[in-house]
């Protein structure tokens, strides 16, 4: 058996590999039906089929190396166009690789792989094998003015991708370049890149056999695309560049270009640069050419990035002790001799700290890509469990979130996806009766504020009716009183624990357990839910969650003579006002708020009634301190005996049985002092309960 660590590096660089041909499959769906798509899409995911062959090689996998294999097989036919790509291949190429992932799964926990099974897969794709294309066909490359000494180097793979471009009626180029032998590469690259920027497709790259400069190097490179000779003088016109088109004798277009696959509406902003060698067919060429990895990442256990963060919050921490000393000090003993040089020395310290703090947090920086990429395939298999028609359009996945957050996000969105397309989706026949498209739109959007990132969630589907929440409110006798319940309390129904308004119990829903929990799970990462909904339009759900959960900046506040941490990244503002100013509307405390030139009621909350703490501190007529909460669209205002400065603080957490309501958790200040960090999402959530 591996030791853990090898198995730990198999395991990741496996996902990796997997979720790579994932997206390219799903690029590949999109555009199936209109009988086209990337040919580069596909060797893609042949190479990864063939990585994934030799990682598990490597490791002695060989019940994974054998099911690669046949899957490389199968897509090896598909690049050389020697079997058809339709949509039954399509679904094959996703179950085979969920396959993949479970036997990747089997073996992260220990399992053996169960051959027998793993053969019935093999025997699956060899009778799909068994169907490729036969007969004999005419040379297609008669009539076109290609040097034979060309056409004998070529790979398959670029034979095919030739043939194809003549078959399709493209035009052909020859684009040959001399390069200075200390940067062709760079140069030869951005060729590469102006050529696929133009839609042209690159079949191959070859040193010319023109002689060259000492320290130079010359290329020929054959392209095929629909651009006239011109573009690409116009293009790449250079004085070591020259560009001349290949005659063909007989040019004809086909009236369709079938599901082989063109290249000129899908090569550009999509292929992947900077390869300008078809890595499988230059490896054919010379395996042994180099082996110096094309990666420049380092795969960092996310523990280890915590460990470092608290190291780094605690020198923070001390950090800021040293500085009141040197202040201190400096006070003391004046600016001169070794109290100046001190202070000097505590704030140089400050900034490399900032640095360091900087660097960590953005390392543990991901793009939300890595969750919403799985968001696909459920909703995908979802779709196809409930025979409802619909599809996931995403926006922001570039948006980035602490590495924590990202893995306690999955399953919250899991189950509002589900939700959507159970509860608010309707089936094709209804939508189609509604005036809808017959397919419908899940929309997943995700954008920065602050130091928030917002993370929306929206169907184009029935909608959340009111009316049927009121009523299962009242048979299960969740609240006392249905009826005085406003809109948005109403809503706020759905996440209690045991709520459904599903008619029966199914595989996905009715079971009353989901948003309640994702209102849990979206508590602990301190983010806040809101939902807009529309009847007969569809529903919005809006997470707001902070960026990061590690250093953060706060504001240290007093009330009833106990200080408290809140979080700055919840902080829209801070004002003095008199008791007054305070006026009670529905037994509510309120105030009013000018923000933007605009005039609003702000709801108000006292510490004191959440925590229950005494009044021995504050007397009547004093003068408070408002610290003005924002969280989406959402704010309250929280009164406050007095304001202590801001600080660094390192956010840790507290045992359940000390947890309650309105505390994220602990920190310690520096000075020995350990004090309660407020959850701003939380409070808010009391105040609306009109606590």
């Amino acid at each position: 058996m591996k030791d853990d660590k090898a198995l730990q590096e198999f395991v990741s660089e496996s996902e990796e590999i997997i979720e790579e041909i994932f997206q390219n499959l799903h690029e590949i769906e999109g555009s199936i039906d209109q009988g086209r798509y990337n040919p580069e899409t596909l060797n893609a995911i042949f190479r990864g089929a063939h990585s994934m062959k030799g990682l598990a090689g490597m490791f002695g996998f060989e019940g994974i190396q054998s099911f690669a294999h046949h899957l490389e097989d199968l897509l090896d036919k598909l690049r050389l166009g020697k079997l058809t790509f339709d949509k039954p291949i399509l679904n094959r190429l996703f179950s085979s690789m969920e396959y993949l992932r479970s036997l990747v799964a089997d073996r992260a926990q220990g399992k053996a792989d169960d051959m027998a099974a793993i053969d019935e897969r093999i025997r699956e794709l060899q009778a799909m094998l068994a169907g490729g294309k036969g007969g004999a066909e005419s040379n297609p490359f008669e009539g076109v003015a290609l040097d034979p000494g060309l056409l004998g180097v070529l790979t398959e793979y670029e034979e095919y991708r030739l043939k194809t471009n003549i078959e399709q009626g493209h035009n052909l180029f020859r684009v040959r370049a001399t390069f200075d032998i200390m940067s062709f590469d760079q140069e030869l690259d951005g060729i590469t890149k102006k050529l696929k920027g133009m839609g042209a497709e690159l079949i191959t790259t070859l040193p010319s056999p023109e002689p060259a400069k000492e320290m130079e190097i010359k290329f020929d490179l054959v392209a095929g695309g629909d651009r006239p000779l011109a573009d690409l003088e116009a293009e790449l016109a250079a004085p070591n560049v020259t560009v001349t088109e290949i005659e063909q004798a007989s040019k004809k277009k086909r009236p369709s270009p079938g599901v082989a696959g063109t290249v000129e509406s899908f090569l550009q902003a999509q292929a992947p640069s900077g390869t300008v060698v078809d890595d499988d067919d230059a490896g054919r060429r010379d395996e042994a050419t180099s082996i110096r990895s094309v990666s420049k990442t380092v795969r960092v256990d996310i523990d280890k990035l915590d460990t470092i963060m608290n190291v780094v919050g605690e020198l923070v921490l001390y950090s800021s002790q040293i500085n009141r000393f040197a202040e201190k000090l400096r006070l003391e003993q004046g600016n001169t001799g070794p109290s100046a040089q001190f202070f000097k020395a505590s704030r140089a310290l400050e900034r490399k700290l900032r640095e360091l703090q900087d660097g960590v947090m953005d390392t543990r920086m991901v793009p939300l890509k890595q969750v919403f990429d799985k968001l696909q395939r459920i909703v995908r298999k979802i779709v196809q469990d409930v025979g409802k028609e619909a599809e996931l359009v995403i926006l922001g996945g570039e948006t980035e979130l602490d590495k924590l957050i990202i893995e306690d996000l999955g399953d919250p969105l899991m189950h509002i996806i589900r939700n959507s397309v159970d509860h608010g989706l309707e089936t094709p026949d209804e939508r189609e009766k509604a005036g809808k498209p017959r397919k419908g739109t899940i929309r997943i959007h995700a954008y920065q504020r602050g130091n928030h990132v917002n993370l929306e969630v929206e169907d184009d589907g029935r909608g959340i009716d009111r009316e049927r929440i009121r009523r299962k409110a009242r048979e299960k006798r969740l609240v006392d009183n249905v009826d005085a319940l406003k809109d948005d309390e109403v809503l706020s129904l759905i996440f209690l624990p045991g709520f459904s308004t599903a008619e029966k119990v199914s595989e996905l829903s009715g079971r009353g357990v989901g948003l309640d929990v994702v209102k849990e799970n979206i508590a602990q990462m301190r983010g806040l839910i809101n939902i807009d909904t529309e009847l007969g339009k569809g529903t919005k759900f809006t997470l707001t969650l902070p960026i990061t959960l590690a250093i953060i900046r706060a504001l240290i506040i007093e009330a009833r003579g106990r200080l408290y941490a809140i979080p700055l990244s919840s902080i829209l503002t801070s004002l003095m006002i008199e008791p007054r100013q305070i006026r009670t509307i529905e037994r509510r405390e309120v105030m009013e708020f000018r923000h933007q030139n605009a005039v609003q009621t702000l709801p108000l909350l006292r510490l004191e009634r959440i925590f229950d703490l005494r009044r021995d501190t504050a007397e009547a007529g004093e003068s408070l301190y408002v610290v003005v909460l924002e969280l989406a669209d959402r704010r309250l205002g929280l009164i406050v005996d007095r304001l202590h400065g801001q600080q660094d603080i390192v956010i840790k957490s507290i045992s359940d049985v000390l947890r309650t309501r309105g505390i994220a958790g602990a920190t310690d200040l520096g000075n020995q002092q350990t004090i309660l960090v407020l959850d701003a999402a939380a409070l808010i959530d009391e105040a609306a309960r009109g606590v």
